[in-house]
C-alpha cells in the first residue's frame, strides 16, 4: 500500500479508539497507518506479535487487511483470528502470549462506521496512544520490518473458558444477537448451557437487517420482547455488535438498565469479595451506588468509556464494573475486560443465587423515575465547549456538581448529567428523580441550562 496515502483523519481520533465513517473519514489508508503506528508501539515496547480480528461489518475485511498489511509492514507477528467479537479478541490477548491486539469494529455506531480497539501489554490503547497514531503517521515515524501472518481459530478456546465451571442453573432464556459478531459464539454457547434456549439473528449480516445492534435503544429490544413473550421465557439477552455490551430483559419484557445488571452483578461479587470497591460511570442510578454501599462495598463513580474504565477498575482493585451503555468489566475470576458472553453467564449465575426469578429481582428494584441516557446531536468542534461553559454556569450559581465526566448536578429531588459523547458528535444527558413531579422539575432545571446553549433536548 502506498504509503502516502496512509494519514488518519482528525476526526477518527476519539478517546477511547479510531473511529469513523467509510470511505468519507476512514479508509484502507488509514487503517494502515493504523497498523504501522501500532506496531511500532509494540516494537519499542519490546514486543512482537499481535493478535488481530474483525467484527462483521461489510466494511471490516478490507480494513483488516490493510491493518494486517500495516503491522507486518512494520515488523510485528499477526495472529489472525478472523470474524469474531471484540472480547474473543481481548480473550486472545489475554491467553496467547502476544504483545497487543487489534479489533476492528464500529462497535455500535451506524452501519457505515467502523474503526479499531487496541490493547498493548493488557493495558486498554488510548487517549494519546491515540493521538499518538495520527502523530506518527504524519512524520512516517515508523519501524521496518516484514512481519509472519498465522491464523488461529479460537472460537471454541473462549467457548470452552466462558462456560468453565458454570454454576448457574437451567433456565429457559432468549438470546438476540442482532445479527452481529456475537452470533457465532451465542450458537456454540447455547449448546454448551442447560435449560432451554431460543436465539433470535445469529447470522452475521452488516447490513443489520434486522434492527440496529444497540441494546440500549428501546426499540431493538422489540423481537427479544415478542420472543420471551411468545415462549414464556424466564428471560432474555440481547448484543451489541461486537459483542462487548449485553442488554437484558425479565420475564415480562421489562428493560434491565446497565446499572441494574451491575446492581444484580453486585450482589454475588461482594460476597466473594467483601468490601471491595465496585466501578460504575457517572450514568448510573444513585439506587446503584446505594446498594453497593448497602452490601458493604466501596462504589466508585467513574468517567464513561470502556478504556477508562478498565483503567480504573486496575487502579482501585475492583473485581467488578459497569457502564449503561451495558459494558460489564469482570476481574477476579476473569482477565478485568468487558464481555458480553461472560455478562450473561455470570447473569445467570446471580440469578440463580439469588433464588428468585430475575422477574422478582427487576420488580424489587428501588422505582426511580428517570429519562434514559439520551443524545442530543450537536457539532462535534462545540460538544466540549458547551460542557464547559455550562459548568461554568453551574459553579456561578452555586450547584451541587460533580465534574468527574461532564457534570453531574444533585437537586433536592434527583440528580442531572451533561457530558460530551466520545464516539458520536452528541452531547449526552440523563436525569433521576424519586417520583414524576421531582423528575419534572430536575428536567426544567437541566433544560434551562441547556436552552442558555441554544440546545434543546
Amino acid at each position: 500500500m502506498a504509503e502516502r496515502m496512509a494519514a488518519i483523519h482528525p476526526t477518527a481520533l476519539r478517546e477511547y479508539d479510531v473511529r469513523g465513517t467509510v470511505p468519507m473519514t476512514l479508509d484502507e489508508g488509514a487503517a494502515y497507518a493504523v497498523g504501522r503506528g501500532f506496531a511500532t508501539r509494540v516494537r519499542r515496547a519490546g514486543g512482537a506479535r499481535v493478535a488481530v480480528g474483525r467484527d462483521g461489518r461489510l466494511s471490516s475485511p478490507a480494513l483488516e487487511a490493510a491493518l494486517v498489511e500495516g503491522l507486518t509492514d512494520s515488523g510485528v507477528d499477526v495472529v489472525r483470528l478472523g470474524l469474531g467479537p471484540t472480547p474473543m479478541v481481548y480473550f486472545a490477548e489475554a491467553t496467547l502470549g502476544v504483545d497487543g491486539a487489534v479489533q476492528v469494529t464500529g462497535s455500535h455506531n451506524p452501519r457505515d462506521d467502523n474503526g479499531f480497539k487496541m490493547v498493548l501489554h493488557h493495558r486498554p490503547f488510548f487517549g494519546e496512544d491515540v493521538q499518538d497514531l495520527a502523530r506518527m503517521a504524519a512524520s512516517r515515524d515508523w519501524t521496518q520490518g516484514s512481519g509472519s501472518v498465522e491464523t488461529l481459530d479460537i472460537l471454541d478456546a473462549y467457548v470452552d473458558r466462558l462456560v468453565a465451571g458454570y454454576a448457574g442453573g437451567a433456565y429457559r432464556i432468549g438470546w438476540d444477537c442482532g445479527s452481529g459478531a456475537a452470533g457465532p459464539v451465542v450458537e456454540k454457547l447455547v449448546q454448551r448451557l442447560p435449560g432451554e434456549h431460543h436465539t433470535l439473528f445469529t447470522d452475521v449480516d452488516g447490513h443489520f437487517p434486522h434492527h440496529h445492534p444497540d441494546p440500549t435503544v428501546e426499540s431493538n429490544l422489540d423481537a427479544l420482547k415478542r420472543l420471551v413473550a411468545d415462549r414464556h421465557l424466564d428471560f432474555g439477552f440481547a448484543f451489541d455488535g461486537d459483542g462487548d455490551r449485553i442488554g437484558a430483559i425479565d420475564g415480562q419484557g421489562r428493560v434491565i438498565w446497565g446499572d441494574q445488571i451491575l446492581m444484580l452483578l453486585a450482589t454475588p461479587a461482594l460476597a466473594e469479595h467483601p468490601g471491595a470497591s465496585i466501578v460504575a460511570d457517572v450514568k448510573a442510578s444513585q439506587a446503584l451506588f446505594d446498594h453497593i454501599e448497602a452490601l458493604g462495598g466501596q462504589p466508585v463513580m467513574w468517567k464513561t468509556g470502556h478504556s477508562l474504565m478498565k483503567t480504573k477498575m486496575v487502579e482501585t482493585g475492583s473485581p467488578l464494573g459497569g457502564e449503561m451503555s451495558g459494558h460489564m468489566f469482570f476481574a477476579g475470576e476473569w482477565y478485568g475486560f468487558d464481555d458480553a458472553h461472560y455478562a450473561a453467564i455470570r447473569l445467570i449465575r446471580a440469578v440463580h443465587l439469588a433464588g428468585r426469578s430475575m422477574t422478582e429481582l427487576r420488580g424489587s428494584m428501588p422505582a426511580m423515575v428517570d429519562i434514559p441516557e439520551t443524545r442530543i446531536r450537536v457539532a462535534e468542534a462545540e460538544k466540549f465547549a458547551i460542557v464547559e461553559r455550562t459548568a461554568a454556569a453551574l459553579v456561578r450559581d452555586g450547584a451541587v456538581v460533580n465534574d468527574t465526566d461532564g457534570v453531574r448536578v444533585r437537586t433536592a429531588d434527583g440528580w442531572w448529567l451533561l457530558r460530551a459523547s466520545n464516539t458520536q458528535a452528541a452531547l449526552t444527558v440523563r436525569a433521576e428523580a424519586g417520583d414524576d413531579a421531582g423528575l419534572a422539575r430536575v428536567l426544567a432545571e437541566m433544560d434551562r441550562y441547556l436552552a442558555a446553549e441554544g440546545v434543546r433536548r
